[in-house]
């Protein structure tokens, strides 16, 4: 018989990985613009004007720069 609690966890979405542009850095901690203008502290080394991949706070890698649209549903 498995965990009920780990079964359910299970069924959860996982964290999304979000991109964001960075707009400052001091002491390890980015300041991410994402595309609608919401702003995202995260923990990485970044360097300002680039577009950065981040989930939970972290720092993932560096994205690609590409245009960016948003779309209302």
């Amino acid at each position: 018989m498995s965990n009920v609690y780990s079964r359910f966890m299970r069924l959860l979405p996982g964290r999304p990985l979000l991109v964001g542009t960075a707009t400052a850095y001091a002491d390890g901690v980015a300041t991410l613009t994402m595309v609608g203008g919401g702003v995202v502290l995260a923990r990485g080394v970044v360097t300002v004007g680039n577009k950065y991949f981040f989930r939970d706070g972290a720092i993932e890698g560096p994205a690609p720069d590409l245009p960016e649209d948003i779309v209302e549903v």
